[in-house]
């Protein structure tokens, strides 16, 4: 029997003892579920858009045994005497998604533990062997299907936590909580934790394709920004380039070249310190006549931001006694990155508006509005989140959303310098981030074949949770010896990989044996005097910078279909790299497949991974129930393959297997080319 439910709004209450439970439709397709021991519900912080656009037309129904509420395509039902969650496909009945409660011996479904007033909670569901499930962030975890898997909710360098997920039984699952706490994917539960919250608040969505899904969330979330035409193009990054002579003399060698290049990336530490957001006028002397050359050769620049205010600062005096840092729960009165430097509190609008006026100041002003919004998770040192007060909240509760809050500051500043797509480069984000110009990259990895790997999954995996802009640092960030023959050969494949990401971006900080001080290069300052190795495509010889230079070639031919990709994901929030079975839902073999994506609809991507491989296993989907429904174009020699099937594809090191869909009139190589050779013009 279930006992004290009512009908509110377009949604049910239900109510026992100090517990009440409130579902109600929410966009089309989709529920939310917040459940409270307190005496009222509460809408703190979190991923949901307030009011979305949800049909007309759900119903509920209550009986003395059941309440049933359906929207669409998912139906609802709470059952027994504590209200036991299940969630329907509306056309077959199918069960579909489960709250775990066996017998009164076990764990409830969901648990309310006290803690100083407020709860660690535990929310239980039934697992499922069969089930897959993708997305929950980016990970390095290396995998795809993230079944098995247990998960932090908390940002790191490398580990962005984004906690929405897919399940290939046909269901979205949003954890609507932006605090700490892990998410366990296990054989026997599936379970997601906080450790310090009010409520539990949860979406889920129930459509007929990954595709429809990503759709649903995106319209409940937010759908993606405008993406700006400069980043479709080839950025030009390294740690770092420390001299304003010194970054024009490697773009007007791009431009010499006719090797196109969209941006060209200023690292940290162009500053005299960290939070006075400016340039250092001994090495950057002329910053707008700077950004005019380089917008003369077709290139934009773009400066690294840090959410850091060392103690030395222009503004570290304000910002701390207007208290616009963040601060300690407990022990010192700031929560500092290290002894001389704290964080800017993104959570508070203040801090955001003052750290904007300094951006505007100090390099809007001369004509730079690409931001690279880096150590944004915050990278605290101690790590210690549970020990750190927000503006809006202790970190147990509200941490996961600084990166979302530090890129609202720059979404905003730009917008209101009449930017129409403000696009930010940033190092972690959370749910709704996409609709404030959020590109995401996967921050300081290894230089290895392995850390490649991990990527492939790591992006796609993002992009399943709702953030379409993503790219990796080519070459990975640190352990790459530019004369070492393996490092170029995984450099060669890591380019060949980045051409067909959302954005295509080398960096690095590389290495070089008996490495000299460039000219130019300031020593005795207080820079860390950080090895100033090359990390051009002519660093790499002569074999390397001409596949190099190919690549970037392809890349620029490709514009105009990567846009294409980018006002899709704009309207309906389908990334543009994407799982394969994402545009085949329907080939069973489609959601095996872990190292190879969609790069848009007609393009079928397969990296290399291993060193010194020539040849790869491919497989090549299909729409129809039987293998030759549709055919494959080999992009490099034009031949025709079935779909369903799988092949051995040659991948000499000029490139690496991509197939086009045969009716598709995309082609990869330039006319009368044979995409191995470069094309200086």
């Amino acid at each position: 029997m279930i006992e004290f439910t009512k009908k509110v709004g377009d949604g049910f209450v239900w109510s026992r003892a100090h517990e009440q439970l409130w579902v109600m439709p929410w966009g089309r397709n989709g529920v939310r579920v917040r459940v409270t021991q307190e005496a009222s519900f509460g809408d703190a912080p979190n991923g949901l858009l307030p009011d979305p656009a949800t049909p007309a037309g759900s119903t509920v129904e209550i009986n003395g045994t059941e309440a049933r509420l359906v929207n669409g395509s998912i139906t609802v039902t709470a059952s027994g005497r504590f209200a036991q969650l299940a969630f329907i496909r509306s056309g077959d009945g199918t069960m579909l998604l489960q709250e775990q409660r066996k017998t009164t011996a076990e764990h409830m479904a969901r648990t309310f533990v006290p803690d100083r007033g407020v709860y660690k909670i535990e929310q239980r569901f039934f697992a499922d062997d069969a089930e897959k499930l993708y997305g929950l962030g980016q990970r390095q975890h290396g995998y795809l299907d993230q079944k098995g898997c247990v998960m932090d909710l908390m940002h790191r360098n490398t580990e962005v936590s984004i906690p929405f997920m897919v399940s290939s039984k046909g269901y979205g699952f949003l954890w609507n909580h932006p605090g700490l706490g892990h998410v366990t994917l296990g054989r026997n539960d599936t379970r997601w934790t906080a450790e310090l919250a009010h409520q539990v608040d949860y979406y889920v969505v129930i459509d007929d394709a990954p595709a429809a899904i990503l759709e649903r969330v995106a319209e409940v979330t937010g759908k993606p920004s405008e993406f700006p035409a400069w980043g479709a193009g080839f950025w030009q990054c390294k740690l770092r380039y420390k001299t304003q002579k010194e970054l024009l003399e490697v773009a007007r060698e791009y431009h010499r070249r006719k090797l196109p290049v969209s941006v060209i990336v200023i690292d940290f530490h162009h500053w005299k310190h960290s939070g006075d957001w400016s340039f250092d006028p001994e090495c950057w002397p002329d910053p707008a006549g700077m950004v005019r050359e380089l917008k003369d050769m077709g290139m934009e620049c773009m400066v690294s931001v840090w959410p850091t205010v060392n103690v030395a600062s222009t503004n570290y005096a304000h910002m701390n006694s207007h208290g616009l840092l963040l601060r300690n729960e407990r022990g010192a009165a700031l929560q500092n990155g290290d002894a001389l430097e704290a964080f800017y509190d993104a959570t508070n609008p203040e801090a955001r508006a003052y750290l904007w006026e300094q951006i505007r100041k100090g390099y809007v002003e001369h004509g730079i509005k690409l931001f690279w919004l880096d150590t944004m998770e915050p990278e605290l040192i101690p790590l210690q989140l549970d020990n750190t007060r927000f503006h809006i909240g202790t970190g147990l509760e509200v941490a996961g959303l600084y990166p979302r809050c530090h890129q609202q500051a720059f979404f905003d500043g730009l917008t209101a310098e009449g930017e129409t797509a403000p696009m930010t480069l940033g190092r972690s984000a959370w749910i709704g981030s996409q609709r404030l110009g959020s590109a995401v990259w996967s921050a300081d990895i290894p230089s290895t074949f392995d850390s490649l790997r991990r990527q492939v999954a790591g992006g796609l995996n993002i992009a399943m949770s709702g953030i379409p802009w993503w790219t990796t640092d080519i070459g990975g960030f640190h352990g790459g010896d530019i004369d070492d023959p393996a490092f170029r050969e995984l450099l060669v494949r890591w380019f060949q990989y980045g051409v067909f990401c959302p954005i295509m971006r080398l960096h690095g900080v590389r290495r070089q044996v008996n490495a000299k001080v460039l000219p130019g290069d300031p020593i005795g300052k207080a820079n860390p005097n950080h090895p100033n190795v090359a990390n051009e495509v002519w660093a790499y010889g002569e074999e390397t910078c001409a596949i190099l230079s190919n690549q970037i070639l392809l890349r620029d031919r490709l514009r105009p279909y990567i846009m294409a990709q980018m006002q899709t994901a704009q309207e309906r929030g389908l990334p543009p790299m994407r799982p394969v079975f994402v545009d085949f839902p329907g080939d069973s073999k489609a959601w095996q497949v872990e190292d190879q994506f969609m790069f848009g609809p007609d393009i079928l991507v397969a990296p290399m991974l291993s060193l010194g491989a020539r040849s790869r296993s491919v497989y090549l989907p299909d729409t129809g129930a039987a293998a030759g429904t549709m055919a494959w174009r080999n992009a490099w020699t034009g031949t025709l393959h079935a779909g369903g099937t799988s092949l051995e594809v040659d991948a000499p090191l000029e490139h690496i297997p991509v197939f086009l869909r045969a009716d598709s009139k995309l082609e990869l190589k330039e006319s009368g080319s044979s995409g191995n050779e470069l094309d200086r013009g």
